[in-house]
């Protein structure tokens, strides 16, 4: 406990980027090294020319992975599967960069198998290093170490959902200090000991308690106080954040920001189909399982159903209904005929216990059976594989 107490003293977060490129490096190297033991049994391979430059090349391609935007990302209360499936991602990307060039170059000299083995001990050593340390600084902040005191400007709903989230878990390592607000007492859930003073006081307490964050949740029309903050924390050096309330425009707990140039843009949720990968990854899709639904399935039982529909009741297998696709353009959408043919069929649509329906078509309409033509539309294009039916 002394030893986590002197380190406490010590602002390593400064230098964390620098230690997790070098340390990083370190693993890479120590793999290289391991591979081209476990192939060859000694390290004279590894002065090859090819397979010094794979080597170097393999040093830079990982640094400037890490240098990446989100690689060291100092998130306290992200999950460490987050963290993992981050670092997964990007070993991805390094393993098909490197194959390329030793494709490309057509590397004779490089093994094929060191290079499975390096990948192999790299990547352990990666997740061990990762979840090991995320489970050290847990533990060093469970213990009252590295953590961050933290105060909330905004005695209110959303000031609460942030001190809920920072400080229920004691190895995200934060430290709450109290609210401000000029209304203390005002809800029931807020009492004056944790309402610690109004907005002139957070100055004084800012300088008085080396606070670390300030998170300020308040309404537009607190403006000013938000710009008396603003200078507050950038006089003493402290990191201000905002909560601002998006409940007011959506009503939803869920929102998505993007930013159109400089300006934010709110919306409910991200779409994948926006993104082309996803489209052409979805098309692809859908085409494969149509055409193995059409292939594998229909075959044997179309037949079965057409007979079934017939010997109950006259009248066309089929049924098709005119509807309207993406970019407004109509197009007619098949069924297996489930009802006695009529003239409404098109206008009214059936309900329960509907007359028109036939016990067969009941049946097929409670299964879904019915709806497997439209596997026909799915390829010709005209729809999407979009559910469990």
């Amino acid at each position: 406990m002394k030893i986590l107490q002197v380190l406490s003293n010590f602002r390593f977060s400064r230098y964390f980027k620098l230690l997790f490129v070098v340390w990083d490096v370190v693993l890479l190297n120590s793999a290289i090294f391991l591979s081209a033991w476990i192939r060859y049994g000694d390290l004279e391979r590894l002065f090859l020319k090819e397979v010094q430059t794979i080597s170097l090349l393999s040093n830079l391609i990982w640094i400037t992975l890490l240098l990446g935007r989100e690689a060291y990302r100092l998130v306290r209360i992200e999950p460490l599967e987050a963290i993992l499936k981050r670092t997964i991602r990007k070993f991805i990307f390094h393993i098909a960069i490197i194959t390329f060039f030793v494709v490309f170059l057509n590397y004779r000299e490089i093994s094929r198998l060191r290079l499975v083995y390096f990948y192999a001990i790299f990547f352990v050593l990666l997740l061990v290093s990762r979840y090991l340390s995320m489970k050290f600084l847990k533990y060093v902040r469970a213990k009252g170490f590295n953590f961050k005191k933290f105060i909330v400007v905004g005695a209110n709903g959303a000031g609460e959902t942030i001190r809920k989230t920072l400080s229920e878990d004691l190895t995200y390592g934060y430290r709450f200090l109290g609210f401000f607000d000029e209304e203390v007492g005002v809800s029931e859930s807020f009492s004056e000991s944790r309402v610690k003073g109004g907005f002139d006081m957070v100055e004084q307490l800012v300088a008085a308690n080396a606070i670390d964050e300030v998170y300020v949740s308040l309404p537009i029309d607190k403006i000013d106080v938000i710009h008396k903050l603003i200078k507050i924390c950038e006089k003493h050096m402290v990191r201000i954040k905002f909560i601002p309330d998006f409940q007011l425009y959506t009503k939803s707990s869920r929102v998505n920001i993007s930013f159109y140039g400089n300006t934010p843009i709110l919306s409910f949720r991200t779409e994948p189909l926006e993104y082309t990968v996803n489209r052409l990854l979805k098309k692809a899709f859908d085409l494969l399982f149509s055409l193995a639904v059409i292939v594998l399935i229909f075959p044997w039982l179309f037949p079965i159903l057409m007979i079934i529909i017939k010997l109950e009741s006259p009248g066309p297998i089929f049924f098709k209904q005119e509807r309207t696709g993406r970019d407004k353009e109509s197009f007619f959408c098949w069924k297996f005929r489930s009802m006695y043919t009529n003239k409404q069929a098109d206008q009214v649509q059936a309900e329960k216990g509907d007359p028109r329906v036939t016990k067969f078509g009941a049946f097929m309409r409670k299964t879904s059976i019915d709806e497997l033509p439209q596997f026909f539309n799915v390829f010709w294009g005209h729809m999407s594989v979009v559910g469990p039916r």
